[in-house]
Formats: structure tokens, sequence, C-alpha cells
């Protein structure tokens, strides 16, 4: 995907991060951009073409201020609409069929999900990119009928971010058969056959499938910090630290047991 608008006026370029996501909004959709901070991504999209309107929304004041200057700087009043809000409060239920959130931790990504109530209505496509606790967005999903599409591990600027792509189903029985299919063992590394479902929604079941060299720096260096915070819970005179030290060598274990498995799976099938 070029990174520069392909209509007339200032070039905008995108991030990598940005580009890859805006790569997964399906053309000729509905947008919101939650969390917008500069309205980067609607600008870009309506100025393609890609989109039929976007509402840009943030929580902050600046933000806003920032992204109706990008806005107004495009022409794009027309079609692209700046809001002040907390989360998906800036949308009407029905507005948009898909959403994007990103540069935000996974628990937050939750709550905004979690308090967007009817707002979700009729949003069929979710383009998220948390930067920490995917596991929790993983589990909002599997629990509201949305099923993943896609999984990207994406490095820019020395951080590794994470990119889901995810699609509402008609209801909860389609959207658990999709994610039973996920984690169907015969279509994993025979290896990984035993993977604790925490863990896949820890790592991502279509990341899995496929590792990248991203995936194995990833969870190195998220090995790295597992560490760190052991050694800190070590130092602690609480009893439950002892235990949560003991809980966070096991998930170590477990991590580096399935890297391990990965690694060997791959040598074989060279």
């Amino acid at each position: 995907m070029n990174d520069h608008t392909q209509d007339t006026g200032t070039a905008l370029k995108l991030s990598r991060r940005l580009s890859a996501l805006a790569e997964w909004v399906p053309h000729g959709a509905s947008f919101a951009d939650i969390g917008t901070d500069h309205a980067l991504l609607p600008v870009f999209l309506t100025q393609k073409g890609q989109i039929r309107f976007a509402v840009a929304g943030d929580v902050n004041e600046g933000p806003v201020n920032a992204a109706k200057k990008q806005v107004a700087e495009a022409g794009l009043q027309h079609l692209v609409s700046v809001r002040l809000g907390d989360g998906m409060a800036v949308l009407e239920p029905g507005e948009v069929d898909t959403v994007t959130i990103a540069g935000m931790g996974g628990s937050l990504m939750v709550k905004i999900l979690d308090q967007a109530g009817e707002r979700l209505n009729g949003v069929n496509t979710l383009v998220l990119s948390p930067h920490v606790a995917e596991d929790a967005v993983r589990r909002w999903l599997t629990e509201h009928r949305y099923a993943l599409e896609e999984e990207r591990l994406l490095e820019e600027d020395g951080v590794i971010y994470t990119l889901i792509r995810a699609s509402r189903m008609e209801d909860q029985a389609e959207a658990t058969a999709r994610w039973s299919a996920l984690y169907d063992e015969s279509l994993l590394a025979p290896a990984l056959s035993k993977v604790p479902l925490a863990l896949m929604y820890d790592m991502g079941p279509i990341l899995l499938r496929n590792p990248t060299e991203e995936f194995y720096r990833k969870w190195e260096q998220e090995i790295g910090k597992r560490e760190r915070v052991i050694l800190q819970l070590k130092l602690a005179t609480a009893p439950e630290a002892a235990e949560k030290a003991r809980e966070w060598e096991e998930d170590i274990k477990e991590i580096r047991e399935v890297l391990a498995c990965l690694r060997a799976e791959k040598q074989s099938s060279n």
C-alpha cells in the first residue's frame, strides 16, 4: 500500500503501523477511529476514496483540535466528523460498520468495547492494535460474537506492534465455532497440540500457525519483562509475592517450550 494519498492536496504520510491498519479497512466502509489523535487514518482513507464517511473521536481536547486542523487542511469537513468524547460514546448506534482502536493497552480497549453497548450494533469489522494485554482483547472478541480474521506483528522504531482484525458473526454459536476451528489441535504443529488455552489467547492462534521473526523477538522480549517482574516479586516480603513469582516462572517455562517447539517444527520442515 502506498503511504501517500492519491488525491490532490498535501500528501499525508502514515506510519507503517497505520498503513497496515488502513489495509484492513473494507472498501466503502463507514468508519470510526477511536482515540484518533491527529485523524491521520480517517483523512488518509477518505482522500483515497476507500471509505464513505468517517468519525474521528478522542477523549482529549488537544488531539481533537489537532484532528480538526488536519481535516480542515484537507478540506474534508463534509466527510470526516471530529468529535470529543470518551471511547465510542462519540458514535450513534448503527452509524458506522467499521471501527479502529489503536495506540492503547488491551485492558483499556476492552473497557471501551464493553461500554459501547448498542453503539456496536452494525459494527461488522474491528481493526485493533493493543500494545499490551492482547489476551484480554482476544477473550473479549471470543465472548462478543467476533471471530479473528487476521493477526499480524509489525516492528517499527524498535517496537513490535500487534494488529488484529475481527469480524462479527451472525450469532454466538457461529463465533464459537470459528474460534474452535482456530484452536483445532489438528491444524497446529503436533508439538503445540497441548498449548494451554490461556497461552493461545496471549500469543495469538493465527500468529502461532505462522511464526515470523517478529514473533520470536516479541516473545523473547516478553520473557525478559517477566523475568524482571519475578526479580521484583522475590524481593517483596508479602507471602502472596512468592506465589505470584512461581506463577510467572511457570508462564515463562510454557512460553519457552512453545518457542522451542515452533523452532523445531520449522527446522524439520526445511
